[in-house]
């Protein structure tokens, strides 16, 4: 209830700004951790939101709190399509997260990005579309400009990137926003929840070698408001980056995670890590820190909340 006591209150404080364009912007995931947050950012700056819904519970929320729900998912394309075409621009955030088929839902995506590029092509209205910090080159800091790799060595993800320029090509105004590993706040269930739950279950919270490799973070109410001001303001082809925290070591937020469960902390060698973690060692594994200099400076995008450790060390993150 709280949750959609603020999307009311942000219904009732919008106004009108001078000189301040009013849209009908059309999201995918709109009632998931991030895109819910995108709903309430938009509605409080004034524009009207078409959200995806699956279920009746989600048109059910979207509509509490303001929003518009249009019924189908990411596999009816007529849908997708018909979405797109009545707005004035879209933003899609919605991901198939089975890493069981991983590889399917990647170019899943992909197919998803060109239905909803096609429904605007031709126009100036924009394209927002998700991709990912961890999907580039590691070893250096990330920056805007640094693309995945290509052939044999592309990550799987990199399909929504790909799928970017292609409809950019075709004549849409897309823009990507790239999210780090840990996007953080109240209702997270990513990559930190992940951790805890395998520290809970092992008795040891772990990082590998000397935890030293870095996860850039940001706080989903920071992203909303990134996601917000390049559906205004992005320009074709721009890749923009939700990095609040240019890199927190993961030894740090094992350290949070084995003093809030009152657990050892452990380091594991990258052969130990593979029992341990299961899926998840790839990504506690991952050294990807990445800057947001660029972004910042383009939209006047500054993050201004809690960082991820203050975040993570709440009772908030470990309830069962």
């Amino acid at each position: 209830m709280p949750g959609l006591y603020r999307c009311w209150l942000l219904q009732q404080q919008t106004i009108k700004q001078a000189g301040h364009s009013i849209m009908r912007i059309f999201v995918t995931g709109a009632t998931g951790f991030v895109g819910s947050a995108i709903v309430e950012e938009l509605i409080g700056a004034g524009h009207r939101v078409v959200g995806l819904a699956r279920s009746v519970a989600a048109a059910t929320a979207l509509l509490a709190c303001g929003a518009e729900p249009l019924r189908g998912d990411l596999e009816d394309p007529e849908t997708l399509h018909a979405g797109a075409a009545s707005a004035d621009g879209v933003i899609h955030t919605a991901f198939n997260h089975d890493f069981s088929r991983f590889q399917a839902s990647c170019e899943a995506d992909g197919r998803v990005i060109e239905t909803l590029g096609a429904a605007l092509a031709g126009s100036d209205r924009p394209l927002v579309i998700t991709s990912a910090i961890g999907i580039l080159p590691q070893g250096h800091l990330l920056e805007e400009a640094t693309l995945p790799a290509s052939g044999p060595a592309a990550h799987p993800r990199a399909a929504s990137e790909k799928a970017a320029n292609v409809v950019a090509e075709r004549g849409t105004r897309v823009s990507v926003v790239r999210l780090p590993p840990s996007v953080h706040g109240d209702g997270d269930h990513g990559f930190v929840p992940a951790a805890i739950r395998f520290a809970r279950e092992a008795g040891v919270s772990a990082f590998i070698g000397d935890g030293m490799n870095q996860w850039p973070a940001v706080h989903r109410a920071d992203a909303a408001r990134l996601y917000w001001m390049v559906v205004e303001r992005g320009t074709t082809g721009s890749r923009y980056h939700a990095v609040a925290e240019q890199g927190v070591p993961f030894h740090d937020i094992a350290e949070v995670i084995a003093r809030r469960l009152d657990t050892p902390l452990a380091s594991k060698s990258p052969e130990e890590a593979a029992p341990h973690f299961r899926w998840f060692a790839h990504f506690a594994a991952m050294d990807v820190p990445a800057s947001s200099e660029w972004t910042q400076k383009q939209l006047g995008w500054t993050p201004s909340e809690v960082d991820l450790l203050k975040d993570v060390d709440r009772p908030e993150y470990f309830l069962v």
